[in-house]
């Protein structure tokens, strides 16, 4: 999977998933856009910026809130005007709010669908005009594995990342005259900082890790790199033939 001279935009990019996922495609050459709310460090001070230029990578910073339209057409826009072109856009920016429908504020509900869905609707809206105008392009959506299968006290984060694998499937269709690929992957539960975060700060940490775990019949949370590896994979040329196709990577969740 070779990704020179290749521009990947990321969204969400500044931890977790995603921020393993751009430092691995800068690992193999590309030029990354890191798109987030706001440049966050992690724990350790360091950031995603820091990390790809720390292998050699180039990058770029680029702040801004997909749920909204202005943000979202800048997102691309300035991209497009340091680099001149996206190649793949990574749909990677989410929330997980808890709720069921019974104890759910519609203010949360609402907030998940926005960022969630309305987010991918709109940066993926101004990318694909400009892949549109280069004559190619790719787009990788992240779901999850609770689009596929029910999780308790998720009602919206469920709905969100189904309605994620759904509209997948339809830009698909919508493109892929236009030689535009859109792909999704559904990661399982993945020890990302946030994980780890939710787990440290439960009245029983160690139960609450062993939950987790209990969840995947491989015995194990996935590791942020191999989501990063799976998204790699359905934006790569020598998966050209993949196109509307649902990567799940759940560790045997759904089997």
């Amino acid at each position: 999977m070779n990704f020179k001279d290749k521009v990947v935009l990321i969204t969400g990019a500044t931890s977790g998933i995603g921020r393993t996922t751009a430092v691995l495609y800068a690992k193999y050459g590309a030029k990354v856009a890191v798109n987030g709310r706001e440049l966050n460090k992690d724990k350790n001070g360091e950031t995603t910026i820091d990390e790809i230029r720390k292998i050699g990578g180039e990058c770029i910073f680029i702040q801004g809130d997909v749920s909204k339209n202005d943000d979202a057409q800048r997102i691309v826009m300035e991209t497009v005007e340091k680099y001149g072109k996206i190649d793949i856009l990574v749909n990677n920016a989410g929330i997980v709010l808890p709720g069921r429908v019974d104890n759910m504020s519609e203010e949360d509900f609402d907030k998940t669908m926005a960022v969630n869905v309305k987010g991918a609707f709109l940066v993926s809206k101004y990318a694909v005009l400009q892949m549109k105008k280069q004559g190619k392009g790719v787009i990788v959506n992240v779901a999850s594995v609770a689009a596929l299968k029910g999780h308790t006290d998720r009602s919206a984060y469920s709905a969100s990342k189904g309605a994620i694998v759904s509209l997948t499937k339809a830009m698909a269709a919508d493109y892929v005259k236009d030689n535009i690929r859109v792909n999704c992957v559904c990661p399982g539960t993945t020890l990302t900082p946030a994980v780890e975060e939710k787990i440290v700060n439960a009245p029983d940490p160690e139960a609450m890790r062993a939950a987790f775990i209990a969840r995947q019949p491989m015995g194990r949370l996935g590791r942020p790199e191999e989501i990063a590896f799976a998204i790699l994979f359905a934006s790569c040329d020598e998966a050209e033939f993949m196109n509307g196709s649902i990567i799940v990577i759940d560790g045997g969740m759904t089997i």
